[in-house]
């Protein structure tokens, strides 16, 4: 269980530096509304109605990428989400920044710019490190306590994740506290049933570690996506390598091997690999092939529909069932069918529930499914899975020694 102080302990009336994840997706430089703004816009209004003045950090891609942009638009997403006001400066921690941090009142809110352009933030390094530079000891005297409701970057070592903390009274948001409870549910709660953990999506050297990791906490795994096929690989059928448009197995391939060969050895009775896969016909129609005797001659793009319907039935005779990752290219309508089968089955079951990965979540939009219908719907990525081996996450240990 944690230990860290969350926002209830916060006494009223404070000037706080709040720490959210609004990174989503950017279209032809339009950024893209999500799940992530509602959820901080939740914790943003609780503070509000606290009396509290609120200065938010942030970041957005990475640079050299093309989602590296300013927050200037995220400032109008998210005063939609809380119906005011929220200002914006451009810049983090600077004069202009400064200036706009002194003249914030209770009640108001303010968007400093994209953290990732300072210089200070990126590199991973220690939070004594990070707690020195410049960025943290010229912006942290001007606010009463941090709040980190970052989760989904709860596993990067910056500096507005963990230098802060170091040096000021600090706090977990709601998002923060409730996605950590969520996501570490498979080790700290137990279940009057079977475990199951439906793993698929494009990063298998992401996934195939929780496999080895959990195959004595969960009762069975379904595998889809890259790392299904690779475990298949593994276990002699001719699928799970590159074809000529894919650059997604062969390298994995390279640097797994002996941990999915080794996984799959000792672990085999509790792992479920898929026995059909679809690809694009001659006709651009959805097509499929059971995996008995198939030859590799062009991508696969979604698990088949008896694998889809087998996954199914395991999901609706459990007590727990965690999600990372779609099982197909769900983006294609005609390749949704595994990871819409899949979720659809798991809202309607009478289990604990939790969705992560940010693209996992973006189906249930796309395919209108309920989030309530789920007991959480994550939008983590690289937390989530630390936090289902029971990994570290730096940004929990630096609130929890605080």
């Amino acid at each position: 269980m944690t230990t860290f102080r969350t926002i209830d302990d916060l006494d009223s009336g404070q000037r706080l530096l709040v720490r959210i994840d609004v990174n989503v997706p950017v279209e032809d430089g339009v950024v893209q509304d999500s799940r992530r703004f509602a959820r901080h816009a939740e914790t943003i209004r609780e503070l509000l109605a606290d009396d509290h003045a609120i200065a938010l950090l942030a970041h957005q891609g990475r640079p050299g990428r093309t989602t590296f942009v300013s927050l200037a638009q995220h400032a109008d997403l998210l005063a939609d989400h809380l119906g005011r006001e929220v200002g914006f400066v451009d810049d983090t921690y600077g004069e202009d920044a400064l200036a706009a941090v002194g003249d914030l009142e209770s009640g108001e809110v303010l968007l400093l710019e994209n953290v990732r352009m300072c210089e200070d933030e990126l590199p991973e390094e220690s939070p004594e490190a990070k707690a020195e530079t410049e960025f943290v000891r010229t912006l942290a005297p001007k606010f009463d306590a941090y709040v980190d409701d970052a989760y989904s970057a709860a596993h990067r070592s910056h500096a507005s994740i963990v230098g802060f903390p170091r040096v000021m009274d600090a706090y977990a948001g709601r998002v923060m506290v409730d996605e950590y409870t969520a996501t570490t549910a498979i080790r700290d709660r137990a279940f009057d049933g079977p475990i199951t953990l439906v793993l698929g999506g494009t990063k298998a050297e992401d996934t195939i570690p929780v496999v080895e990791r959990l195959a004595d906490t969960v009762d069975r795994f379904c595998l889809g996506g890259v790392v299904g096929e690779l475990f298949l690989r593994a276990d002699g059928y001719d699928v799970g390598y590159d074809v000529t448009g894919t650059d997604l197995f062969d390298h994995q391939w390279d640097a797994h091997q002996e941990t999915i060969e080794r996984t799959l050895e000792s672990s085999g009775d509790c792992i479920a690999l898929p026995t059909d896969l679809a690809y694009e016909g001659d006709d651009d129609e959805r097509a499929e092939t059971t995996v008995e005797g198939v030859t590799k001659d062009r991508p696969f793009l979604d698990v088949g529909s008896g694998t889809a319907e087998r996954y199914a039935d395991a999901v609706a005779d459990s007590a727990a069932v965690f999600v990372k990752g779609a099982l197909g290219v769900f983006e294609d309508d005609r390749f949704a069918d595994g990871t819409v089968t899949v979720l659809s089955a798991i809202a309607d079951a009478d289990c604990y529930s939790v969705v992560g990965g940010g693209d996992t979540a973006r189906s249930l939009e796309l395919y209108e499914l309920e989030e309530d219908d789920f007991s959480r719907v994550s939008l983590a990525g690289g937390a989530y899975v630390r936090a289902l081996t029971g990994e570290p996450l730096v940004g929990i240990d630096v609130l929890e020694r605080g």
